[in-house]
């Protein structure tokens, strides 16, 4: 009976602290959730965060770009240049350069409000709100994609969804205001866990239907900032069609005058 007692005891005494060590673990997972990939030094991100930086991307005092935008159909690829001019959040003015059949077709936006100038029949069209998810150019682009006029921190509720294995990083949901016009119903967003930078977005429309998705690849340093130069769109119910938008060249706070966001500047034949 004596032996079997401390024989007991030993194994108390031997187990005690595994329990601890097994305790602390659990504590500090608790305290400092695991990221994606299982690295239990990264701590969840402020999604906040995450948004307020993916909506000022590539705006700034005054931005100018030249930008490619090929619209990929089966075995069609249709391709156009253009320049493009922002300032802020609010203003934004696009011009496409080439080819030479849409040559001078422009997107102004001051605002909340936008326009598109057709230079072949001299007019210039408003664009409603209610049109803001309408394609841009034929492509899988929507005006909103092109101008921003919408805000996923302002105009979304978000929540953070966890990591994300495939891509790797931090996924946020985002769904639309109550009321709101011309949004999506719902997005994800997958963040880099390593530069905060948003690696895929997709798209849900109004029935819950996945829509579109949205990459974003070739990450370098450009204009003083590390942002993706390339996003590749595709659509979801549309076998063989994608739309690529690479940024060939870009400057942040240049120096602009804003008459230049005007309905006179946007008819001016460049």
């Amino acid at each position: 009976m004596e032996e079997g007692a401390r024989l007991t005891r030993t194994r108390h005494r031997i187990s005690a602290p595994g329990r601890v060590v097994f305790i602390l673990i659990v504590v500090l997972c608790l305290l400092r959730p695991c990221a994606a990939g299982g690295d239990p030094t990264l701590a969840e991100p402020d999604v906040d965060r995450l948004l307020e930086q993916f909506d000022a991307l590539f705006e700034s005092s005054g931005t100018v770009g030249r930008v490619e935008i090929s619209i990929v159909k089966s075995e069609k690829t249709r391709t156009l240049r253009m320049r493009m001019w922002s300032q802020g959040d609010d203003r934004a003015l696009i011009v496409v350069e080439s080819p030479a059949r849409d040559a001078g077709m422009a997107t102004l936006r001051v605002g909340k409000n936008l326009w598109n100038y057709l230079p072949k029949i001299s007019r210039t069209i408003r664009v409603p709100p209610s049109m803001m998810m309408g394609s841009w150019m034929g492509s899988d682009l929507t005006n909103d994609d092109i101008v921003r006029e919408s805000s996923f921190r302002d105009d979304y509720t978000s929540e953070l969804i966890g990591p994300s294995t495939e891509p790797p990083g931090w996924k946020v949901g985002l769904d639309a205001r109550s009321g709101a016009v011309g949004l999506w119903d719902r997005i994800e967003v997958v963040f880099s866990s390593e530069n905060e930078l948003p690696v895929q977005s997709q798209f849900f429309d109004r029935k819950g239907r996945l829509s579109r998705t949205m990459r974003f690849e070739d990450v370098r340093k450009a204009g003083g900032r590390l942002i993706p130069m390339t996003t590749t769109i595709t659509p979801e119910r549309e076998d063989g069609r994608r739309t690529e938008l690479r940024y060939l060249d870009i400057d942040f706070d240049v120096e602009l005058d804003e008459s230049m966001f005007s309905l006179s500047q946007l008819e001016r034949n460049r």
